[in-house]
């Protein structure tokens, strides 16, 4: 067969994909959240959804799939149809999972095709505001003196904040008793509660509390200080040396997916984070730094956030209860 021919051959596959992408949304897609509501990435899908049934004319709905760390709702996207008409709305959870949870039914890089990374945000480390704690040099000296006495919550066995208290720990010499829950609504409830001392969350989750006066921010866990807690000092600056870990958020759908599907829904994301309503609610109010990174960009962070986290759980033999 001529080269010419093969190209035409090539070119007439594509187009029923080509087609189905111009028409795209036919019928309601699909947003999984693996999350309970009243963490951040409940809030980040219904505001696209929103914002795509305005742009796109088609009804886009949220619904909830919670536990595992994130890992039963994404399992059930990783078996949905690849039609375009599901995808999953992830937390940082989604690097680690595979390094962390025994019997994964899923693989993280095969099993999905990456859509988006929205953004990033560091952790920060809080307390109910009437707690005792004015800084996290004074949650190390109370772990020292009673090891174990100091709870902390996070939204899940294994997830990224579970890793960093850990490693915080070793780094630091001291032990806090960890409380893991299904969310970061959950960990927030409990914490303004005061059923549990100190909650690790994104700044994005944290943030609003702070600002509301129902939370005090001890530590933040970025390089340098997070833009929406600028008077809170990092974990380095507090004697924590190199624990580093950021919070991120993404989009995908299950692997096979149309790739023109992909692409139209990615570039539709696009413009509608660059509205100045949900630009400013994802940075000023949840505290996101925005990437919008294209679908390639995303699979590149992705598979190094998976390789970096994968190395800390086995360099520190850190296991999941």
């Amino acid at each position: 067969m001529s080269l010419s021919k093969v190209i035409g051959v090539i070119a007439l596959g594509l187009v029923p994909a080509i087609c189905a992408a111009q028409e795209w949304p036919t019928k309601p897609v699909r947003f999984v959240v693996p999350f309970p509501p009243g963490g951040t990435v409940d809030p980040l899908a219904r505001l696209m959804a929103a914002k795509l049934g305005e742009s796109l004319g088609g009804q886009f709905f949220v619904e909830n799939r919670p536990g595992a760390g994130g890992s039963i709702g994404t399992a059930q996207v990783a078996k949905s149809a690849p039609d375009g008409y599901t995808f999953v709305f992830v937390f940082d959870s989604h690097g680690v999972n595979q390094a962390i949870l025994k019997g994964l039914p899923y693989d993280t890089v095969r099993d999905f095709a990456p859509v988006m990374l929205v953004g990033t945000a560091p952790y920060a480390i809080g307390t109910r505001a009437d707690k005792p704690y004015q800084s996290f040099r004074d949650v190390v000296a109370a772990a020292k003196a009673k090891p174990d006495a100091v709870t902390i919550g996070s939204i899940g066995n294994g997830t990224l904040g579970h890793l960093t208290v850990l490693l915080a720990q070793q780094v630091g010499g001291f032990k806090l008793s960890h409380v893991p829950f299904a969310g970061g609504g959950p960990m927030t409830q409990n914490m303004i509660g005061g059923h549990i001392e100190l909650g690790i969350g994104s700044a994005a989750l944290l943030t609003p509390h702070v600002r509301g006066g129902r939370m005090r921010a001890l530590a933040t866990t970025g390089e340098t200080r997070a833009s929406t807690l600028p008077d809170v000092p990092t974990l380095a600056e507090q004697g924590i040396p190199g624990v580093v870990a950021l919070a991120w958020w993404g989009i995908f759908a299950p692997a096979g997916t149309p790739a023109p599907i992909i692409r139209k829904f990615s570039l539709e994301l696009k413009k509608a984070i660059s509205l100045p309503d949900v630009s400013k609610t994802l940075g000023r109010s949840l505290g996101m730094e925005i990437v919008a990174a294209s679908p390639e960009a995303t699979q590149r962070f992705l598979v190094g956030e998976m390789q970096r986290w994968g190395k800390v759980v086995k360099d520190h033999g850190i296991k999941v209860d």
